[in-house]
């Protein structure tokens, strides 16, 4: 018989290790002192520690090693197992190629740029959402045209609901509609937009104001502190993360105006308009 010091040694194990093993019943001593509850291992035990450590260095929970030294346990139900483990081995492998590349793609970005971006692009999931909204081509990007017909549409779809005694649910949006995101990096072209309000369900539409669901989807996403003016660079950090980070659009870039600044003086310059840019996106 062996101490269980002695034991822990040969094993390459601590002393709480094997007591912590005893208590799940994984490695129960060969003998326990009545008199001082010491615990003594035999010799023949050490294949039974060794298995347990190497299934341990596969990364199964000790739950999953007990089910596996089960004498009556099958060789299907092993095989789960390992298949399991493999498969979360696998995502866990995938996760880290995925950081890895993100931290590469900054680096990148630093040495292009030499300093670090001044917008933070994000991953999330945006569940569906349904939508009241009106959708018009305007005639151009500048500034003096763009603003004052996005806020004549806001207010086709603000007024359509209040006649229908409905409230919004959550800030006001805007998205940009392209077949191709060079047409949304440049902002060349005729604006394909469609200002929408989000609601609690379906109701009725009219010629002018259509009622539907947005899909649950993956974005890219950053948010921007200020004027509506700098959203343009907000937007190119969006793409470029898109691009570096081996991902593709989905779908139209949603600005959502998560604060806008009342004040009619400050108008589109107000510095305290909160803006989040949401892109949908999927891998290339």
């Amino acid at each position: 018989m062996l101490k269980i010091g002695e034991f822990a040694w040969l094993g390459q194990v601590t002393v709480e290790t094997l007591r912590h093993y005893d208590r799940l019943g994984l490695l129960i001593p060969a003998h326990l002192d009545p008199l001082t509850d010491y615990r003594y291992y035999a010799l023949d035990q050490l294949p039974r520690l060794n298995r347990i450590l190497a299934l341990k260095d596969l990364g199964l929970s000790l739950e999953d090693i007990a089910r596996m030294l089960d004498n009556n346990i099958e060789a299907g139900e092993i095989r789960h197992i390992l298949q399991a483990q493999q498969t979360e081995l696998v995502r866990a492998v995938q996760a880290s190629q995925q950081r890895l590349a993100r931290v590469e793609a900054r680096l990148k970005q630093i040495d292009q740029e030499g300093k670090m971006s001044e917008h933070e692009v994000l991953l999330k999931t945006v569940e569906a959402q349904w939508i009241a909204s009106v959708r018009q081509t305007l005639s151009s990007w500048e500034q003096e045209v763009f603003g004052p017909t996005l806020s004549g549409l806001f207010d086709q779809v603000g007024e359509y609901l209040n006649r229908q005694n409905v409230k919004p649910v959550g800030p006001g949006m805007a998205l940009y509609h392209a077949d191709r995101l060079v047409q949304l990096s440049s902002q060349r072209g005729e604006p394909d937009i469609e200002t929408a309000l989000p609601i609690a369900g379906p109701m009725p539409g009219s010629d002018l104001i259509t009622i539907r669901q947005m899909p649950r989807t993956q974005v890219a996403y950053t948010v921007h502190h200020g004027s509506f003016a700098g959203l343009f660079p907000a937007k190119q950090a969006v793409f470029a993360w898109v691009e570096a980070n081996g991902y593709q659009h989905a779908g139209p870039i949603c600005e959502v105006y998560l604060h806008f600044d009342d004040d009619r003086q400050a108008n589109q310059d107000s510095p305290r308009h909160v803006t989040e840019l949401q892109l949908p996106v999927t891998k290339a």
